[in-house]
Protein backbone atom coordinates (compact mmCIF):
# COMPACT_ATOMS: atom_id res chain seq x y z
CA UNK A 1 0.00 0.00 0.00
CA UNK A 2 1.56 3.16 -1.22
CA UNK A 3 0.42 5.75 1.30
CA UNK A 4 2.45 8.49 -0.51
CA UNK A 5 -0.47 8.70 -3.05
CA UNK A 6 -3.41 9.00 -1.19
CA UNK A 7 -6.02 11.44 -2.57
CA UNK A 8 -8.10 13.50 -0.19
CA UNK A 9 -11.93 12.51 -0.13
CA UNK A 10 -12.90 14.26 3.30
CA UNK A 11 -12.05 16.36 5.91
CA UNK A 12 -13.38 16.53 9.28
CA UNK A 13 -12.05 18.94 12.33
CA UNK A 14 -10.30 15.84 13.75
CA UNK A 15 -10.04 13.13 10.84
CA UNK A 16 -8.92 13.18 7.50
CA UNK A 17 -10.31 10.33 5.17
CA UNK A 18 -8.23 9.22 1.72
CA UNK A 19 -8.83 6.77 -0.80
CA UNK A 20 -5.30 4.44 -1.38
CA UNK A 21 -6.28 2.20 -4.36
CA UNK A 22 -8.61 -0.36 -3.57
CA UNK A 23 -8.01 1.10 0.06
CA UNK A 24 -10.07 3.90 2.23
CA UNK A 25 -7.47 5.24 5.19
CA UNK A 26 -9.01 7.34 8.08
CA UNK A 27 -6.02 9.13 9.52
CA UNK A 28 -6.70 10.60 12.76
CA UNK A 29 -5.24 13.77 14.75
CA UNK A 30 -2.48 13.57 16.72
CA UNK A 31 -4.38 14.00 19.93
CA UNK A 32 -7.14 11.76 18.88
CA UNK A 33 -8.09 9.24 21.71
CA UNK A 34 -6.35 6.13 21.00
CA UNK A 35 -8.92 4.09 22.76
CA UNK A 36 -11.58 5.56 20.70
CA UNK A 37 -9.34 4.35 17.70
CA UNK A 38 -8.96 1.19 18.36
CA UNK A 39 -12.89 0.62 19.87
CA UNK A 40 -13.94 2.02 16.27
CA UNK A 41 -11.89 -0.90 14.42
CA UNK A 42 -13.02 -3.05 17.16
CA UNK A 43 -16.78 -2.29 16.54
CA UNK A 44 -15.94 -2.86 12.82
CA UNK A 45 -14.43 -6.04 13.15
CA UNK A 46 -17.25 -7.15 15.46
CA UNK A 47 -20.02 -6.04 13.05
CA UNK A 48 -18.19 -7.67 10.10
CA UNK A 49 -18.78 -10.86 12.01
CA UNK A 50 -22.40 -10.83 11.64
CA UNK A 51 -21.94 -10.56 7.49
CA UNK A 52 -23.65 -7.21 7.44
CA UNK A 53 -22.74 -5.03 4.01
CA UNK A 54 -19.97 -2.83 5.55
CA UNK A 55 -16.55 -2.05 4.36
CA UNK A 56 -14.14 -4.25 5.93
CA UNK A 57 -11.20 -2.97 8.48
CA UNK A 58 -7.76 -4.21 6.78
CA UNK A 59 -5.30 -2.57 9.26
CA UNK A 60 -4.50 -0.44 11.88
CA UNK A 61 -1.52 1.48 11.59
CA UNK A 62 0.62 4.43 12.10
CA UNK A 63 0.77 6.97 8.99
CA UNK A 64 3.95 9.97 9.86
CA UNK A 65 3.33 9.69 13.73
CA UNK A 66 -0.61 9.45 13.65
CA UNK A 67 -3.18 6.76 14.22
CA UNK A 68 -4.83 5.37 11.04
CA UNK A 69 -7.62 2.63 10.30
CA UNK A 70 -7.47 1.16 6.60
CA UNK A 71 -10.84 -0.15 5.06
CA UNK A 72 -11.75 -1.94 1.68
CA UNK A 73 -12.97 1.04 -0.69
CA UNK A 74 -16.18 1.25 -1.57
CA UNK A 75 -16.80 2.57 -4.71
CA UNK A 76 -20.78 4.82 -5.06
CA UNK A 77 -22.34 7.40 -4.40
CA UNK A 78 -24.10 8.22 -0.76
CA UNK A 79 -27.56 7.55 -0.08
CA UNK A 80 -27.92 11.06 1.15
CA UNK A 81 -26.67 12.32 -2.49
CA UNK A 82 -28.94 10.13 -4.15
CA UNK A 83 -31.89 11.67 -2.27
CA UNK A 84 -30.94 15.19 -2.81
CA UNK A 85 -30.20 14.50 -6.65
CA UNK A 86 -33.47 12.10 -7.45
CA UNK A 87 -35.99 13.74 -5.38
CA UNK A 88 -38.78 11.86 -6.97
CA UNK A 89 -37.61 8.31 -5.77
CA UNK A 90 -37.15 9.74 -2.15
CA UNK A 91 -40.19 7.18 -1.00
CA UNK A 92 -38.23 4.51 -2.62
CA UNK A 93 -34.99 5.15 -1.24
CA UNK A 94 -36.29 5.85 2.18
CA UNK A 95 -38.06 2.27 2.21
CA UNK A 96 -34.42 0.88 1.54
CA UNK A 97 -33.03 2.98 4.32
CA UNK A 98 -35.15 1.86 6.73
CA UNK A 99 -35.70 -1.93 5.78
CA UNK A 100 -31.65 -1.68 5.62
CA UNK A 101 -31.46 -0.07 9.10
CA UNK A 102 -34.35 -2.97 10.75
CA UNK A 103 -31.44 -5.80 8.80
CA UNK A 104 -28.77 -4.23 11.08
CA UNK A 105 -31.36 -4.61 13.95
CA UNK A 106 -31.80 -8.16 13.44
CA UNK A 107 -27.99 -9.04 13.80
CA UNK A 108 -26.55 -9.53 17.29
CA UNK A 109 -22.74 -9.23 17.84
CA UNK A 110 -22.84 -9.82 21.93
CA UNK A 111 -19.35 -8.48 22.47
CA UNK A 112 -20.10 -5.00 21.40
CA UNK A 113 -20.75 -2.07 24.91
CA UNK A 114 -23.82 -2.17 25.70
CA UNK A 115 -26.40 1.10 24.81
CA UNK A 116 -27.61 1.62 27.75
CA UNK A 117 -23.78 1.60 29.51
CA UNK A 118 -23.34 4.27 26.95
CA UNK A 119 -26.04 6.44 27.05
CA UNK A 120 -25.85 6.19 31.27
CA UNK A 121 -22.56 7.79 30.89
CA UNK A 122 -23.50 10.07 28.77
CA UNK A 123 -26.09 11.72 30.55
CA UNK A 124 -23.18 12.23 33.24
CA UNK A 125 -20.99 13.98 30.88
CA UNK A 126 -23.95 16.77 29.86
CA UNK A 127 -23.67 18.98 32.38
CA UNK A 128 -27.52 19.12 32.72
CA UNK A 129 -28.56 20.07 36.40
CA UNK A 130 -28.60 16.79 39.02
CA UNK A 131 -32.93 16.88 38.69
CA UNK A 132 -32.94 16.21 35.26
CA UNK A 133 -29.89 13.91 34.76
CA UNK A 134 -32.11 11.81 37.53
CA UNK A 135 -34.70 12.04 35.44
CA UNK A 136 -33.12 11.02 32.30
CA UNK A 137 -31.32 8.31 34.28
CA UNK A 138 -34.39 6.90 35.74
CA UNK A 139 -35.99 7.07 32.42
CA UNK A 140 -33.06 5.30 30.62
CA UNK A 141 -33.49 2.79 33.77
CA UNK A 142 -37.11 1.87 32.96
CA UNK A 143 -36.61 1.23 29.13
CA UNK A 144 -36.47 -2.53 27.74
CA UNK A 145 -32.78 -4.09 27.53
CA UNK A 146 -32.33 -5.92 24.04
CA UNK A 147 -29.61 -6.78 22.34
CA UNK A 148 -30.01 -5.26 18.67
CA UNK A 149 -27.07 -4.03 16.85
CA UNK A 150 -27.55 -0.25 16.96
CA UNK A 151 -25.12 1.76 14.33
CA UNK A 152 -25.33 4.88 16.36
CA UNK A 153 -25.22 7.43 13.43
CA UNK A 154 -27.39 6.07 11.03
CA UNK A 155 -28.27 8.42 8.53
CA UNK A 156 -28.47 8.51 4.15
CA UNK A 157 -24.32 9.92 4.12
CA UNK A 158 -23.12 6.53 6.17
CA UNK A 159 -24.48 4.35 3.48
CA UNK A 160 -22.62 4.05 -0.15
CA UNK A 161 -24.53 2.61 -3.02
CA UNK A 162 -22.40 0.62 -5.39
CA UNK A 163 -22.80 0.37 -8.92
CA UNK A 164 -24.63 -3.31 -8.73
CA UNK A 165 -26.83 -1.22 -6.62
CA UNK A 166 -25.81 -2.41 -3.36
CA UNK A 167 -25.89 -1.13 -0.23
CA UNK A 168 -22.66 -0.54 2.35
CA UNK A 169 -22.89 0.95 5.89
CA UNK A 170 -19.90 3.37 6.94
CA UNK A 171 -18.88 4.47 10.60
CA UNK A 172 -19.20 1.78 12.83
CA UNK A 173 -17.38 3.66 15.67
CA UNK A 174 -20.63 4.29 17.52
CA UNK A 175 -21.71 0.73 17.21
CA UNK A 176 -23.72 -0.53 20.74
CA UNK A 177 -25.84 -3.68 21.68
CA UNK A 178 -28.97 -2.35 22.77
CA UNK A 179 -32.40 -1.15 22.03
CA UNK A 180 -33.19 -0.47 18.43
CA UNK A 181 -35.72 2.19 19.15
CA UNK A 182 -33.08 4.20 20.40
CA UNK A 183 -31.32 4.22 17.26
CA UNK A 184 -34.35 4.83 15.35
CA UNK A 185 -34.87 8.14 18.04
CA UNK A 186 -31.09 9.34 17.12
CA UNK A 187 -31.98 9.45 13.22
CA UNK A 188 -34.86 11.17 14.22
CA UNK A 189 -33.05 13.40 15.46
CA UNK A 190 -29.77 13.79 13.04
CA UNK A 191 -32.36 14.58 10.52
CA UNK A 192 -34.23 17.14 12.68
CA UNK A 193 -30.78 18.68 13.32
CA UNK A 194 -30.09 19.30 9.52
CA UNK A 195 -33.51 20.87 9.78
CA UNK A 196 -35.58 18.08 7.76
CA UNK A 197 -38.34 17.75 9.66
CA UNK A 198 -41.05 16.49 7.24
CA UNK A 199 -38.43 13.60 6.32
CA UNK A 200 -37.67 13.27 10.17
CA UNK A 201 -41.67 12.67 10.37
CA UNK A 202 -41.60 10.63 7.46
CA UNK A 203 -38.73 8.45 8.46
CA UNK A 204 -40.51 8.01 12.00
CA UNK A 205 -43.94 6.89 10.93
CA UNK A 206 -41.90 4.49 7.94
CA UNK A 207 -39.97 2.87 10.63
CA UNK A 208 -42.74 2.67 13.51
CA UNK A 209 -44.97 1.21 10.39
CA UNK A 210 -41.96 -1.37 9.26
CA UNK A 211 -40.91 -2.46 13.06
CA UNK A 212 -44.17 -2.71 14.20
CA UNK A 213 -43.22 -0.28 16.85
CA UNK A 214 -45.43 2.47 19.01
CA UNK A 215 -44.16 5.68 17.58
CA UNK A 216 -44.66 6.48 21.65
CA UNK A 217 -42.19 4.06 22.25
CA UNK A 218 -39.66 5.85 20.03
CA UNK A 219 -40.46 9.02 21.33
CA UNK A 220 -39.60 7.78 24.95
CA UNK A 221 -35.83 7.64 24.02
CA UNK A 222 -36.09 11.22 22.20
CA UNK A 223 -34.92 13.02 25.38
CA UNK A 224 -32.71 10.49 26.68
CA UNK A 225 -30.83 10.17 22.92
CA UNK A 226 -30.84 13.83 22.46
CA UNK A 227 -28.90 14.44 26.09
CA UNK A 228 -26.45 11.81 24.78
CA UNK A 229 -25.90 13.91 21.68
CA UNK A 230 -25.44 17.15 23.05
CA UNK A 231 -22.14 15.43 24.86
CA UNK A 232 -20.84 15.50 21.38
CA UNK A 233 -19.07 19.29 21.16
CA UNK A 234 -20.87 21.13 18.84
CA UNK A 235 -22.00 24.37 20.41
CA UNK A 236 -24.19 25.08 17.23
CA UNK A 237 -26.37 21.76 18.03
CA UNK A 238 -26.30 22.01 21.80
CA UNK A 239 -28.92 24.30 22.33
CA UNK A 240 -31.75 22.56 19.81
CA UNK A 241 -31.16 19.23 21.12
CA UNK A 242 -31.61 20.90 24.76
CA UNK A 243 -35.19 21.48 23.83
CA UNK A 244 -35.75 17.43 23.49
CA UNK A 245 -34.32 17.04 26.82
CA UNK A 246 -37.67 17.25 28.52
CA UNK A 247 -38.67 14.02 29.78
CA UNK A 248 -41.77 15.37 31.17
CA UNK A 249 -43.29 16.32 27.43
CA UNK A 250 -43.07 12.86 26.30
CA UNK A 251 -44.49 10.52 29.22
Amino acid sequence: MEFDKMEIIAERPNKTIYRCGDYTVKVFAEDFSKADILNEALNTARVEETGLPIPKVDQVTKIDGKWAIVYDYIEGQTLASLMEAHPEKLDEYLERFVDLQLEIQSKRAPLLNKLQDKMRRKISETGLDATTRYELDMRLAGMKKHVKICHGDFNPSNIIINAEGKAFVLDWSHATQGNGAADAARTYLLFSLEGKTELAERYMSLYCKKSDTARQYVQQWLPIVAASQSVKGKPEERDFLLKWVNVVEYQ
